[in-house]
């Protein structure tokens, strides 16, 4: 991959909505050259997919996000992929990470409750043979989601709650 294919990337990041001319304006090469490159960023795997990022603070939706932590026995010939691609597997799991430190796997999850998502860990994360123990921490709030600020919205005036 050479210069011109991460600054493709790089402005693809930032806004995937951008036209290929627009790429090809930016990058410095002609309109055919970005939709060839971007063809094959594609095709090779290195662009996924393409999507939005939604403040559901601003649609007022009930749905709820949680970060699981979940400790895991590797398996033998598998490690770490086997019990990921099977947690993957659950429509209810948005991201999953294989982690340093305290814990093996961060799962991001979306449930319609806090008792839907608490009930997702306990009847189908924690049944798992290999998963010795999980810790559920529930998201709040959002202050930034892959680079785009989720409060710029917001005026930043608060009440004191000082006397």
């Amino acid at each position: 991959m050479n210069k011109t294919d991460r600054d493709i990337l790089e402005l693809i990041q930032e806004d995937s909505r951008l036209t290929s001319k627009k790429l090809a304006a930016a990058v410095g090469v002609s309109e055919e050259e970005v939709k060839s490159r971007v063809r094959a960023l594609e095709e090779s795997g290195v662009i996924v997919r393409y999507t939005a990022i939604i403040n559901a603070e601003e649609l007022e939706e009930s749905a709820v996000e949680a970060l699981i932590e979940v400790k895991v026995t590797p398996q033998r010939g598998h490690g770490f992929d086997k019990i990921a691609r099977e947690i993957a597997a659950h429509d209810e799991v948005k991201n999953l990470y294989l982690m340093s430190g305290g814990y093996d796997l961060a799962v991001i999850v979306r449930g319609n409750s806090l008792r839907a998502v608490s009930r997702f860990v306990s009847e189908k994360i924690s049944t798992y043979d290999t998963v010795i123990s999980t810790a559920t921490h529930f998201i709040l709030k959002k202050y930034k989601v892959e680079g785009a600020d989720m409060t710029a919205r917001e005026s930043g005036d608060r009440l004191s709650v000082q006397a």
